[in-house]
């Protein structure tokens, strides 16, 4: 897993509440084992036709967000099934953090696990954060793990909460696997006393 410590970016505005990870991933898509190659189809019933051509409309088919690394979202963003495929598509398309007044919780802590830092600020916080998005083309904001803030280059910031460890976990690219190989000669060490 890739540490997250600074990630600097355009965020792509996501105006909707109760984004299900169905809309997210839809279901016929979830036919591979491994993590990869699901961002192609992530929102795919929102950004494609029946025929399989783009809606120019949504906002990820709009070129001003065509590399966005930052997704703002409304509430209760994640609810649904609890397939970790959603983070996976989200990260495979380029996300790195998402910011939302709410998540699901299944969701938002499949979203640690999988190298996606989601961000919780106020209502009126991602509100105005929408605005300064849909008026700013190119507007970009700046996440620090570190310092757990979220900043623009107009002198806007806002701090943001985040639990100790999975802070720890992210700032060092640790999921549950990393975790257990740090503790591999304890581990060896048992299993050679054992045999």
């Amino acid at each position: 897993m890739n540490p997250f410590v600074t990630v600097t970016g355009i965020a792509a505005p996501l105006n909707r509440v109760n984004v299900d990870t169905d809309a997210i991933i839809p279901k016929q898509f979830l036919k591979r084992i491994e993590r990869s190659g699901f961002g192609q189809f992530l929102f795919y019933e929102w950004r494609f036709t029946a025929e399989g051509e783009p809606i120019d409309t949504f906002v990820l088919n709009q070129p001003r967000y065509a590399n966005s690394t930052i997704l703002l979202a409304r509430n209760n963003f994640g609810c649904g099934s609890s397939r970790e495929h959603a983070p996976w598509a989200l990260l495979d398309y380029g996300f790195r953090a998402i910011i939302a007044p709410s998540f699901a919780d299944i969701f938002y802590n499949n979203c640690f696990k999988n190298g996606i830092l989601p961000i919780k600020l106020s209502e009126e916080q991602v509100e105005e954060l929408f605005k300064r998005t849909e008026q700013n083309p190119d507007y970009e904001l700046t996440i620090d793990l570190q310092a757990q803030t979220v900043t623009d280059a107009q002198g806007l910031s806002y701090s943001f909460e985040v639990d100790e460890y999975r802070r720890y976990c992210l700032l060092n690219g640790l999921d549950d696997i990393g975790i257990t190989l740090q503790l591999e000669e304890k581990i060896t060490a048992f299993e050679a006393a054992r045999g």
